[in-house]
């Protein structure tokens, strides 16, 4: 049984599992941490050790187990040693059972098969006991989120008064599943990704160890394809070495891992982003048919166009980033070409468009369609001009005349209904507000009306002139509304949002005069508004205002007056000569909001 056991192989990411903290490569702030405590005397009763797959956190809480029960008896040239370390540069007593997971006193358990209370109950229980020839009784415990809660209510007292011969390692993936109270009581080290410097350097080593000769490429491709974990570059290293060469012979090259992987040519995935980005959709389906039959998947060819717009939008920014990562000199170079080249606005949008793109494409039934599509509308957007260059193109289009009648078309007076002194207020609602007409290409579009304020009128809801107050009451310094819409542009200036929005939603005038007010109330207004109002008006203005509710039907509020006239600027716009020839251009588009501007318009044929 030993023979066999000696004679099977053994994958990569066993046979090369590190076995003291030397050999753990990326984490050596957690070693640095380790190393001085255990120096210091320092140990913890709990540590909890956390990171993504792959990145150490079993070997790490089998290492520390190792050097928390080292023991080495005298000999010859040197001393015994029986205390913890760190410095463990020969196997003692106690470390190949560890190593192999088969000491009476590091008890490993999986926690994802050990979720319940009475798992715990039995933990509890043994740590009572002695180790039986250790110096530390070690709880190891895997996935430790997977633990129920009252597994974890259960474990909380033992974990923070423990005896003095038991240590707890926690390790898991999802840190943020654990309950605070665990987190706590232990120790936490954050296990981090491997760079790809030193994956690369890494797994150079072990391929110069299993005499396997394996491209500088290749190897680059291995480590951007872990993603940082040391274990799932091993596993494909296995899987390269089976896939690509014969122990001994020949070389492995990154066209065998991309065989393998079912990944695309880098350079060729390069070319496709660029004609692409060129608007030339010909030539880019094309490109992309000839990958997929040479068995590269949709997904995989649109990820990577992610990964390099990804790369592109980071040179852009940060041009210093070329020297992080596993990128090739060509990588590199064309890169930084591309990234000249384009904009961080079409980068940014390219992003967002191969993103939806991917979600497509998995949901997809025919995946290779959805990718055509994507490609398509990437093209296209790419090809739309920018706001400015529309807007550009549009007016040189449109010539003067055009210019004329967007004059006309904008420049509309108070809509009809309104009561005399409020169109004023109503326009004062719509300033300083602009939204974006968008196009399905992914350009945007700025429509706004440049129309004349409206000028104020004298303001009186009834047929009645209204009376003028007597010249010794009036003081110059504090402000006279003449109208509903100047109350509330009072009570914005004074910084009364509540009044402000219950005088332009519930408040219908009927009548207006200085210090006396008139008005019809919507259901749904806030009570006691008009006493309020008549408070905060001889607050402001320095004179006694009566409010009152009258049982008229009254004009329209300061809103709705509002809604009528932004409607009637919205249908004048729609048949501008400009618009229109630019909802022409741009399939899709609306107006949503057209805004008032001062302008001096006069033609310059009228200034010759």
């Amino acid at each position: 049984m030993s023979d066999q056991e000696n004679t099977a192989y053994r994958v990569l990411a066993r046979k090369y599992r590190p076995a003291t903290f030397e050999d753990l490569i990326g984490q050596a702030p957690m070693v640095q941490t380790l190393t001085n405590a255990f120096k210091l005397g320092r140990i913890a009763q709990a540590y909890m050790l956390t990171g993504v797959r792959g990145v150490g956190k079993t070997t790490t809480a089998r290492i520390l187990a190792r050097a928390l029960n080292y023991e080495v008896p005298a000999a010859e040239g040197r001393d015994a040693i029986h205390a913890p370390t760190i410095d463990m540069p020969e196997l003692g007593v106690h470390c190949t059972p560890i190593i192999e997971s088969r000491h009476v006193d590091v008890i490993e358990m999986d926690a994802a098969s050990h979720t319940s209370i009475n798992d715990i109950r039995e933990i509890i229980e043994a740590s009572r006991y002695k180790p039986a020839s250790a110096r530390y009784k070690v709880y190891i415990i895997d996935e430790v989120h997977m633990l129920s809660t009252a597994a974890f209510n259960g474990l909380l007292k033992t974990l923070e008064e423990p005896p003095a011969h038991v240590k707890f390692i926690f390790a898991t993936t999802e840190i943020r599943k654990v309950p605070v109270t665990v987190l706590s009581r232990c120790q936490r080290f954050d296990l981090r990704r491997i760079d790809a410097d030193t994956m690369i350097s890494y797994l150079k080593n072990i391929a110069g160890q299993e005499d396997v000769s394996i491209a500088e490429d290749a190897l680059r491709l291995l480590a951007r394809a872990s993603e940082g974990s040391a274990r799932d570059a091993l596993s494909l290293m296995d899987q390269a070495i089976a896939h690509g060469a014969v122990k001994g012979s020949g070389e492995i090259g990154e066209e065998d891992l991309r065989d393998m992987l079912g990944l695309a040519d880098r350079a060729r995935i390069i070319d496709l982003f660029e004609l692409v980005m060129s608007g030339k959709i010909a030539e880019a389906l094309a490109e992309f048919n000839e990958q997929y039959n040479s068995g590269a998947d949709p997904m995989a060819v649109l990820s990577d166009m992610a990964e390099f717009c990804h790369l592109l939008t980071r040179l852009k920014a940060a041009p210093d980033v070329a020297d992080q990562g596993a990128l090739s000199p060509r990588e590199k170079e064309r890169g930084a070409e591309l990234s000249a080249r384009l904009s961080m606005r079409v980068l940014s949008s390219t992003w967002q468009i191969l993103l939806r793109g991917l979600q497509e494409v998995a949901q997809a039934p025919k995946p290779l369609a959805a990718a055509d599509m994507v490609l398509v509308r990437l093209a296209y957007a790419a090809d739309l001009p920018s706001p400015d260059e529309a807007l550009k193109q549009l007016k040189g289009q449109a010539g003067t005349s055009s210019g004329q009648g967007a004059a006309a078309a904008a420049g509309s007076g108070a809509s009809q209904g309104a009561s005399p002194g409020a169109s004023k207020g109503a326009a004062s609602l719509q300033a300083s507000r602009t939204m974006p007409v968008t196009t399905s290409g992914g350009a945007h579009l700025r429509a706004v009306a440049a129309a004349p304020r409206h000028e104020a009128e004298p303001a009186s809801a009834s047929s009645e002139p209204m009376q003028q107050p007597a010249p010794e009451l009036l003081r110059d310094e504090l402000p006279q509304p003449q109208s509903l819409a100047d109350i509330a542009a009072l009570a914005s200036e004074k910084r009364d949002l509540p009044l402000k929005f219950a005088v332009e939603r519930y408040m219908r005038p009927v009548r207006f005069e200085i210090g006396r007010i008139e008005v019809a109330i919507i259901s749904g207004a806030p009570a006691g508004i008009t006493g309020d109002l008549g408070k905060k008006l001889s607050e402001w203005t320095g004179r006694r205002w009566m409010v009152s509710v009258v049982q008229a039907e009254g004009a329209a509020t300061l809103q709705q007056q509002a809604e009528a006239e932004q409607a009637k600027k919205l249908a004048e716009v729609r048949s501008h000569p400009l618009v229109a020839a630019a909802l022409e251009v741009f399939p899709g588009a609306r107006i949503v909001e057209v805004i008032d501007r001062d302008i001096n318009h006069k033609d310059s044929n009228e200034q010759d």
